[in-house]
């Protein structure tokens, strides 16, 4: 059996982080997203079937040809947008059964060995895994009866019921009725709109409940959900690289080859940091935080629940919570990020135009990639810089900064004589 895991998209709602890359080559507790969903897909199949387009050059130089000596063929997506589109790219590279899973999505391996041995038991034509929410606010809803899909449907608002999680298992059947699926109100072709289809025709989908950890990443702040889950739940102890004398380290503490972690850091876990890293002298790394490699976190530095990807520095007086700090992104000295509102009220973020409620007590700066910051720079709360900006000595970061610029903060200065 195959996997088609689709990862086509941009990832609009996650920039700054996805202007120059896809979104599930985005890396989590220093592993790319798309990583835990080959990994979690692995024992099921033989060969991988990615379909891309954004960005597509990225992806290939991230997975390669193999993952786990197992195959891996790359299409592109047919022109048009949707998930249905993104299947029907596939049609020539898979069998009569095939597993269909999104790209930029957290699952547990359980979730993929039920859906498969429900859908041969049953014989279905098609299979869903479902979870059971108590807000489907956000989500569409899966009809349910006797274990089979009756219909998907828009979003109900403030009810409960199950969600379709975004893995499937289909026969080959399935692109008669992607080819009859016609564009919905958002412009895409929604594989389940075509599910629909097959139930109107009398197939059968089965609808298989999973009650483990899902992760849907498409805001930034579920980057931050998913790191503190597989800290918590994955990350073993394990010391590869130096540390000195008079450094602490409370485990469960994942540490690189060749990272060097100086007297006086002291490293509360579940913290996971890379290879060829710097920590300290003189730090404090909270748990929940992951540091890439070749990164930089030095004196007088604290940094809590937090995501710095590779080649970033936080490398002296500064303050890192909640936040996501972008590859090849520097932090001046005195540079903070804020993570609390005065009425401790949710901290709202910009997501394509609009303000969205992250549901976090606490968020910091979500910063993109290859910017650097000037000394003593205050940031608010759930505040975005774009990739490829610079930021002056002083500035106060109230307001979101677009990729690609420059902020200087201008001073009237008076110089008079004693």
């Amino acid at each position: 059996m195959k996997a088609v895991v689709l990862a086509a998209g941009k990832g609009e709602r996650l920039k700054p982080l996805t202007d120059d890359r896809p979104k599930v080559i985005l890396r989590v507790a220093n592993r790319p997203i798309i990583e835990y969903v080959l990994e979690n897909l692995y024992h099921l199949v033989d060969e991988f079937v990615i379909v891309v387009r954004y960005k597509k050059e990225k992806i290939i130089e991230t997975l390669g040809d193999e993952f786990g000596g197992k195959p891996i063929t790359y299409i592109e997506q047919l022109p048009g947008e949707g998930t249905a589109k993104a299947i029907e790219s596939a049609r020539e590279s898979v069998e009569e059964e095939f597993i269909v899973a999104n790209g930029d999505i957290y699952f547990e391996e359980e979730a993929v060995r039920e859906l498969v041995s429900a859908f041969r038991r049953e014989k279905a034509d098609a299979a869903v895994v479902v979870k059971h929410f108590e807000d489907l606010s956000h989500f569409g809803k899966v009809e349910i009866r006797d274990g089979t899909v009756l219909g998907i449907t828009e979003k109900p608002g403030k009810v409960s019921g199950y969600v379709n999680l975004g893995i499937y298992v289909f026969r080959s059947s399935v692109f008669d009725f992607i080819s009859k699926t016609k564009l919905s109100e958002r412009g895409e072709y929604e594989i389940t709109n075509t599910i629909n289809l097959m139930i109107k025709a009398g197939l059968k989908v089965l609808a298989v409940p999973y009650e483990g950890y899902w992760n849907d990443i498409g805001r930034p702040w579920n980057l931050l959900e998913l790191n503190e889950y597989l800290l918590r739940n994955k990350l073993k102890h394990e010391i590869r690289g130096t540390v000195e004398e008079g450094a602490v380290i409370i485990p469960p503490v994942e540490i690189g080859e060749g990272t060097v972690v100086r007297s006086g850091a002291y490293i509360l876990g579940p913290v996971k940091i890379g290879k060829n890293s710097r920590i300290g002298p003189n730090c404090f790394i909270r748990p929940y935080t992951s540091i890439g490699n070749n990164c930089h976190i030095g004196n007088a530095v604290e940094v809590k629940n937090s995501i710095i990807m590779d080649n970033s520095n936080a490398p002296h007086l500064n303050y890192v919570g909640d936040s996501i700090i972008g590859e090849n992104t520097n932090l001046g000295a005195g540079t903070i990020t804020a993570n609390l509102r005065h009425d401790r009220g949710n901290i709202r973020v910009e997501v394509k135009g609009k303000l969205e409620d992250s549901g976090r007590h606490k968020l910091g700066a979500i910063i993109g990639h290859n910017v650097k910051i000037g000394i003593n720079v205050s940031i608010y709360p759930g505040r975005k810089i774009g990739s490829n900006s610079l930021i002056g000595p002083g500035a106060i970061i109230d307001k979101n900064v677009p990729p690609n610029s420059i902020l200087i903060v201008k001073q009237e200065k008076e110089v008079r004589g004693l």
